[in-house]
């Protein structure tokens, strides 16, 4: 089974030497307490906590489940234990006011403690992840005495959280949700209605779950303009904050999966729940997509710590293992046989995940920059800079989940076949990741849900290409910067043609839209894909320069086989990774006729 260590010395380079956290956290409101000595001992502290106390319930977690009792469910063994630890450290007020009870520091160092607790164990993280979502929707759109109520408990950790979006008979079409909200006449609301797929919607790891719920009021227009948002707690708090009696939300059972098993997935039946509105009427969806914002960066993460657990598998025994000769010549001539470190297509795999794992965490890391500023603009009251911020990451949040997702999924199956058929075999540990894994291409918004988030709106409708246009300005002036050096020119050539390339498919498909309306459904999958492909290539391109550049002056942090490695990964990433943009490419632009002309009843078997 791996055994999660922390990737530290990748964290800080990215960091210290790449991304300028240091000069970034001056810039901040909230930044001033995140000096470089505390930061180091945040990540060193969460690294240990991870290491030692969550990695050795991932495989146990997986074994025994959850189970679930007459509406109460119980986490595995250990998972209770494990929660108290997480709130004596102040894990989950990490990133919130203190006002609240939290250490007010900047929303990314949340986020560099919700990598590495998702790569030892994801299933523990859902519970208090899913509660960072709903403590954001209350910070941002919860009136002075809901938040007031609310975020105390909850940044302590004594409260979570969860968001009920999905029911029975939708999931991505919100339009059609049927729970419904009758008004009480003393400013609550009874709920009605049934959830489906609610992640950590009823555990006992906390005293109350504070439910965050889309439904219709009686007045409601029909589709998503008709939908509100409202709180409701498992148990009704008092005034003065203490437990009162129970709501009328129970949970009649729980969903049995292909993985994540330790991560209670409930359905949820609201039979007159007492309620209350959080913002404005019919304009839920607009506050939930603050919760599902921050969701699905988080399953961003969870693709590349899919990734990284799955290489930090992988590596040891690709070192160990000895099957056959090198096909260059025998490398350990003393031995039976060569180890799966001398076989090319092996490395390949190897490599593969490797470059996942640091590309995404570089991607993740410079978007939680954006992050911060549009943070910091909520709690500035500053609508200016949260909207500019709020649409930067707009552009980055499907590309990194959905692109992410999909190749942390490949990564943890690539960690599974460097095993052979050992890693089929459960007490290896590798195939629960690829099992976990599977569930983040799905939820939050499937792949193709993403794609055409991307595409048909943030691409073609809301900046009819801006976005790109702007991020391919990043990269173009990145390759004109470093054309001229010997160990950086090509990266930079190529870099400079895929960002030109991007453009010109933005303007086409935009072009073929006018004529072909289901061209934008067809292409999506592959703009997402190539946009993430290229993007990651431009990350990578980033780290190799500074890589090169702590080389050459001497003046770098890490070992100089560190940054040899960096190099290595790149090249490998342009010769082997990069070139499959080029098949993306190629499809996007086919007309949607080839998908489109067959009749639906023509699709027989």
């Amino acid at each position: 089974m791996p055994a999660y260590k922390a990737p530290l010395n990748d964290m800080r380079f990215l960091l210290d030497e790449v991304f300028d956290y240091p000069a970034h956290y001056a810039s901040l409101s909230n930044g001033g307490d995140a000096d470089p000595d505390t930061v180091s001992a945040i990540l060193e502290e969460c690294g240990r906590f991870c290491e030692e106390v969550l990695s050795p319930l991932y495989r146990s977690g997986d074994e025994e489940g959850c189970t679930y009792d007459n509406g109460e469910v119980r986490t595995p063994k250990g998972y209770k234990e494990a929660y108290q630890q997480f709130v004596e450290g102040g894990w989950q007020g990490l990133s919130y006011p203190e006002e609240f009870g939290g250490q007010g520091l900047p929303m990314s160092l949340g986020l560099l403690k919700s990598e590495m607790m998702a790569t030892a164990n994801w299933p523990f993280l859902m519970y208090p992840g899913l509660s960072m979502g709903a403590m954001n929707t209350i910070m941002q759109y919860g009136s002075e005495e809901q938040v007031a109520l609310y975020m105390p408990p909850m940044t302590e950790g004594r409260w979570a959280g969860t968001m009920c979006l999905t029911e029975p008979q939708c999931g991505t079409d919100l339009g059609q949700i049927k729970t419904r909200a009758e008004d009480n006449g003393d400013g609550t609301y009874a709920l009605h209605g049934s959830k489906i797929f609610i992640s950590s919607g009823e555990h006992d790891l906390t005293e109350n779950i504070i439910h965050i719920v889309l439904a219709r009021l009686p007045d409601a227009p029909q589709g998503t303009r008709g939908i509100s948002l409202f709180i409701v707690p498992k148990i009704l708090p008092n005034d003065d904050g203490s437990l009162g009696e129970r709501n009328g939300v129970t949970c009649p059972s729980i969903e049995h999966k292909m993985g994540i098993n330790a991560s209670a997935t409930c359905v949820l039946n609201f039979d007159g729940a007492k309620a209350w509105l959080i913002g404005e009427p019919h304009k839920g969806l607009e506050a939930m997509f603050t919760f599902m914002n921050t969701a699905r960066i988080g399953t961003a993460v969870q693709g590349l710590a899919h990734a990284e657990l799955s290489f930090q598998g992988a590596l040891p025994y690709a070192k160990e293992r000895r099957s056959m000769r090198a096909l260059s010549g025998k490398k350990d001539p003393d031995k039976v046989a060569d180890t799966l470190m001398a076989h090319a297509d092996v490395r390949r795999m190897l490599f593969n995940q490797k470059a996942v794992a640091e590309g995404g965490r570089a991607m993740i890391y410079f978007a939680a920059q954006y992050a911060d500023h549009m943070v910091n603009g909520i709690m500035e009251k500053d609508d200016a800079k949260y909207e500019k911020y709020d649409d930067k990451l707009g552009f980055f949040t499907p590309i990194l989940k959905g692109f992410l997702t999909e190749m942390g999924l490949e990564a943890a199956n690539h960690g599974m076949q460097v095993f052979g058929g050992h890693g089929y075999i459960r007490e290896h540990g590798m195939e629960q990741i690829v099992r976990d894994a599977r569930i983040a291409t799905l939820y939050e918004g499937t792949t193709g849900i993403q794609a055409l988030d991307l595409l048909g709106r943030k691409v073609l409708l809301m900046t009819r290409g801006g976005c790109v246009r702007e991020f391919t300005g990043q990269i173009a002036r990145f390759a004109a910067e470093h054309l001229r050096s010997k160990h950086l020119r090509g990266f930079a050539l190529t870099l400079g043609r895929y960002a030109t390339q991007w453009n010109v498919l933005t303007v086409r498909l935009m072009l073929m839209a006018r004529k072909d309306r289901d061209v934008v459904s067809a292409a999506s999958h592959h703009f997402l894909m190539y946009s993430g492909f290229v993007m990651m290539g431009y990350f990578w391109a980033l780290q190799a320069a500074v890589a090169q550049q702590k080389l050459d002056d001497g003046t770098g942090a890490q070992t100089d086989d560190f940054y040899r490695a960096k190099l290595a990964t790149a090249e490998f990433y342009f010769d082997h990774m990069l070139p499959r943009a080029k098949s993306h490419a190629a499809s996007m632009t086919k007309p949607s006729s080839s998908l489109m002309s067959l009749d639906s009843e023509h699709f027989s078997f």
